[in-house]
């Protein structure tokens, strides 16, 4: 191999751990027996969502992973493999299992969530629950619940005099 291939293969490890260290959440999933434009709404609906999916080659994303502090990764990461990077800890895997559901070709296989890894069992669990604005309008609802209470009983009992 010439050095200029291997610097630049160099340079996808780095980009990849960089982009793993700095992601909320990265779920590694196995895409073989979907079609390019299955593929492509899949990345559209990951795009809406702020999410990125890119299909990365096992020998860099390997590297990248052990690179980044998951070496428990790299038993996993066989055959075509994919990785959606997202900000969010929820959002790539909440977009996924939606779509698990229309394509079952797609198997979620392992992710990293808010730097610890986990199984897909677990993701499918996190993608369950409602994304961090739904959980803070949720939050908001409880504690503005008993102010809400009080002003309807003020309110009923100024009517009554």
């Amino acid at each position: 191999m010439n050095e200029a291939t291997i610097a630049r293969k160099i340079e996808q490890v780095e980009q990849i751990t960089d982009k793993i260290k700095q992601a909320g959440s990265v779920v590694f999933v196995d895409y073989l027996g979907l079609t390019v434009e299955e593929i492509t709404d899949l990345r559209v609906k990951l795009h809406k969502e702020d999410c990125e999916l890119k299909v990365i080659k096992n020998n860099i994303l390997k590297r990248a992973a052990e690179k980044a502090g998951y070496s428990d990764l790299t038993s996993t990461l066989v055959g075509p493999n994919a990785a959606a990077f997202s900000k969010d800890e929820v959002a790539a895997s909440k977009v996924l299992f939606d779509f698990v559901k229309e394509h079952k070709k797609l198997e979620v296989k392992i992710g990293v969530v808010d730097g610890k890894i986990t199984s897909a069992n677990e993701l499918q669990t996190l993608a369950s629950l409602p994304n961090k604005d739904g959980m803070i309008s949720m939050l908001l609802s409880v504690i503005l619940a008993p102010v809400r209470n009080l002003a309807y009983a003020l309110s009923q009992v100024a009517e009554k005099e």
